[in-house]
């Protein structure tokens, strides 16, 4: 696909005017998830706001383009996903006793460097991503549609104006309570608990028509393996000792049990997915050596093909793990292990980071379940330490710690492979994206400390000696907690692991049958693993918005790969960018304490304005653009 700004042509973007505008936005980005994921353990996706803020901002200036606004999205939306990273495990060191406030070296140095090795791990993984594999992005496409509408103006902007306002309105309705976020309902049948639930996005739907629908059918798939399959198994084997509601026993043996197996699965999807793109890989980095050699030898090299010089990358990675390896020889007081946690970050963080980079090309940088990620490397972390002799909450504390940098990488790593993306459609040059992300995360890492020992200090964290009046729930950092003690007390259920590594296996077998027949349908074990890690009521719309793709497709005779972008991909563009919009905006209004909310729920009301979007969604998909 031809970028919209063609490699030939250069515009300005390192501007002080894009440098400024990026950096505050990233601070602000991070500081309000922050606290919306201690909150609600989720974030919102900056890009697009961060994008649109941009545009309006830069549309006093004559001198503005398309470029400088994609570079203040990449450095903007570095704090947003920085602040998930860093919200997801360090506050366990809290739940864990081991703070009752964070030091602000310690935080920064793990935000900052964990980020920044994220962001230069993407390195070698974008030709493979994005301009071999050609995976979606489903966000990386919808914030590109943005800049591009935004820069053409007329027939491309009117679809992604009218959902803005569709996605914006209805993420505002919803978020003052006018409707839940699910309509859900669980039942009892027989020994055995039958759930069924939907989220009532616009967003989530726009995801699943991006992606299509085989993208979207697997990600259902791993819900309905883990909601419809290996809950009731369970619940008919354990029963419901502690007497809880059909609803409330369905989730809980989701969180505590079920969902582990979309850990197991992940964990060999992640590594098949390595193997599988070893090649493409591999040709990455000799054409990132090649591209380094010939800019050495006053080559013209074209500008959307040029990475950071890969010897650069080395010395950096080097650079930015020292310092982590001194902050644990000083916590640990043993070089040895403290070597030990600076290799296995290096490993897993890799790792973690391509996953996360594949898996926001998958359902997007919102849905990506980083969190799963760093479960991964905790049990790993864990048993490695447990094993060298560290118990106790020293060796939990090590564990969050190593964790933390893993999962700081893993969330920056999947946001920079989607704004490569961004990047890779509009025709921005990669190197100076790679620069700016680092660029952000560092100054978003800046504030991270004071905004959480802030948080800490105004509301504290349930269920630790720091709560207040109305405390922070912190979902994820218990999660992370409950995981550490599982391994170093052994009382993590590894059964669940397994069988979700067994499931990927089955899948892979699948996969490479139907790809010898040259089956369209395939099966990768990565968004199956994401659907039974993510919840079901994730899954369903992300399911809808596939079939109306493909109902779209078949009423326009057109097939999926050959149209990569219609009128339909720029209304799902805009009721991601409004829906991410106003949660922003209404994240601020959280933080500041004047959140409305409207007396009444009605979910159908919720429904039925849902069912309208997905009508105007599919009647704009059947229009043809005019230039």
């Amino acid at each position: 696909m031809k970028p919209y700004v063609p490699p030939e042509k250069s515009l300005p973007e390192y501007t002080i005017k894009a440098f400024l505008l990026g950096i505050v936005l990233s601070i602000i980005m991070g500081a309000a998830n922050a606290y919306l994921g201690m909150y609600a353990g989720m974030t919102v996706s900056a890009s697009i706001p961060a994008a649109v803020i941009s545009m309006a901002i830069l549309m006093a200036f004559k001198d503005r383009n398309i470029l400088e606004n994609n570079m203040v999205q990449t450095a903007a939306s570095a704090g947003e996903s920085l602040a998930a990273g860093v919200i997801f495990t360090l506050p366990a060191l809290i739940v864990l006793n081991y703070f009752t406030e964070f030091p602000y070296w310690l935080v920064t140095i793990i935000a900052a460097l964990g980020g920044s090795l994220g962001a230069l791990f993407t390195v070698v993984l974008r030709r493979a991503f994005i301009a071999e594999e050609k995976l979606p992005y489903p966000e990386g496409t919808a914030c590109a549609e943005v800049l591009i509408a935004g820069d053409k103006g007329g027939s491309h902007a009117k679809p992604i104006f009218f959902g803005g306002i569709f996605g914006g309105l209805y993420k505002l309705l919803g978020s003052m309570k006018l409707w839940a976020p699910a309509v859900e309902s669980a039942k009892f049948i027989g020994s055995r608990v039958l759930y069924i639930g939907s989220d009532l996005s616009a967003a989530l739907v726009s995801v699943g028509y991006i992606v299509g629908l085989n993208i979207a059918f697997l990600v259902f798939l791993g819900g309905a393996i883990a909601w419809f399959i290996a809950i009731p198994i369970y619940v008919a084997k354990t029963g419901n000792p502690n007497g809880l509601s059909a609803l409330d026993l369905a989730w809980v043996t989701w969180s505590t049990k079920i969902r582990y197996m979309g850990v197991g699965a992940m964990v060999v999807g992640g590594l098949w997915s390595l193997v599988k793109l070893r090649k493409p890989i591999i040709r990455g980095i000799k054409a990132g050596l090649e591209v380094t050699k010939r800019r050495q030898a006053g080559d013209d090299v074209l500008r959307t093909e040029e990475d950071l010089p890969l010897n650069y990358v080395l010395m950096l990675i080097v650079a930015f793990v020292i310092p982590l390896f001194l902050l644990y020889t000083k916590i640990i007081a043993s070089v040895g292990i403290a070597a030990i946690m600076a290799v296995i970050l290096l490993i897993i963080g890799f790792l973690g980071s391509s996953i996360a980079g594949y898996l926001a090309g998958v359902v997007g940088s919102s849905n990506n379940p980083v969190s799963g990620i760093t479960i991964m490397s905790l049990l790993f972390t864990a048993l490695v330490l447990k094993a060298l002799g560290l118990s106790g909450t020293e060796g939990m504390a090590a564990t969050i710690l190593v964790a933390a940098v893993i999962c700081t990488a893993a969330a920056i790593a999947g946001d920079t492979m989607q704004d490569l993306a961004t990047g890779y459609l509009v025709g921005a040059t990669p190197k100076r994206q790679q620069i700016f992300e680092i660029v952000g995360t560092f100054f978003a890492a800046l504030v991270m400390a004071p905004v959480l020992n802030l948080l800490i200090k105004a509301y504290g964290i349930a269920g630790t000696p720091t709560a207040k009046a109305n405390p922070l729930p912190a979902p994820q950092a218990f999660l992370m907690a409950k995981v550490t003690e599982g391994v170093f007390k052994g009382t993590l259920e590894w059964n669940m692991v397994y069988i979700g590594a067994g499931i990927a296996i089955a899948l892979i077998v699948l996969d490479e049958i139907l790809a010898m027949k040259g089956s369209k349908f395939r099966t990768p074990v990565m968004p199956v693993a994401v659907g039974i890690y993510l919840p079901l009521s994730l899954g369903i719309p992300i399911f809808i918005g596939g079939i109306v793709r493909h109902l779209v497709n078949k009423a326009r005779g057109d097939k999926v790969e050959e149209k990569p972008t219609d009128a339909g991909v720029l209304g799902a563009a805009g009721l991601i960018a409004g829906e991410a919009i106003m949660g922003i905006f209404f994240a601020a209004l959280i933080v500041a304490d004047k959140a409305p909310s409207i007396a009444f729920t009605s979910n159908v009301l919720g429904v039925i304005f849902l069912v309208a979007i997905l009508a105007w969604l599919y009647t704009v998909g059947k229009k043809e653009i005019k230039e």
